[in-house]
């Protein structure tokens, strides 16, 4: 019988130990910074030239009569501009880093 009660004691405390050092573990994934990432860097003058490529391909294709291509390519446009103004906000809205 003594195997027994030894084992009722310590298999619910061994459990208990596991859980709560499991949930430590998670806990600081959770909430830990992520790895050193390396740093996106946006070519904002790259990106307004391809732009302006783009719009003025889909004025040529619009006068070429071929309109659903030309829709594309403006969408295609919009989407580099604003990405080249996100770029831009997001360098004029970030901070040094600290202690410079």
């Amino acid at each position: 019988m003594r195997p027994l009660k030894t084992a009722r004691r310590v298999l619910p405390a061994l459990l208990a130990t596991t859980l709560l050092a499991g949930g430590v573990l998670v806990g600081q994934t959770v909430t830990a910074e992520p790895a050193a990432a390396g740093a996106i860097t946006c070519n904002i003058g790259k990106l307004k030239a391809d732009a302006r490529k783009e719009r003025d391909r889909a004025a040529k294709l619009k006068r070429l009569g071929a309109t659903v291509e030309a829709k594309k390519a403006l969408a295609n446009a919009a989407a580099l501009e604003k990405r080249a103004k996100q770029c831009a906000d997001a360098d004029n809205s970030s901070r040094p880093p600290f202690g410079k």
